[in-house]
């Protein structure tokens, strides 16, 4: 069962009363010409294997996961697309940034 996000409230007992919750407000997605991605190679607490992060989308999450599940296709490898970031298995840091430039993205790298 899912748990709801009640707002400012712990416990009432009018049994008129109606709970606020929390809505899950998230931005609207940005066209690709509009958007800035930022693409690393990054290898903190990976136990020294290295991947790819693409960081910087503007959107719901559900275009995050399929631009994420895009990605990893035409990478062939692994990874996860999740708190506004993907995660791509490997050194694919040319590949993803090629990719991502095919899709309309304003692509910058990060780092070395």
């Amino acid at each position: 069962m899912a748990k709801k996000n009640r707002k400012n409230v712990v416990y009432s007992t009018n049994p008129d009363f109606n709970f606020d919750y929390d809505e899950d407000e998230f931005e609207e997605t940005l066209p690709p010409g509009e958007q800035t991605l930022y693409v690393s190679i990054d290898r903190k607490q990976r136990k020294g294997k290295e991947v790819t992060l693409v960081e910087g989308f503007v959107g719901d999450p559900d275009d995050l996961k399929e631009l994420g599940k895009m990605l990893k296709s035409k990478c062939g490898v692994g990874g996860t697309a999740k708190d506004g970031e993907i995660i791509i298995q490997g050194n694919m840091r040319d590949k993803v940034c090629d990719l991502l430039v095919k899709e309309g993205y304003s692509v910058k790298r990060k780092g070395g």
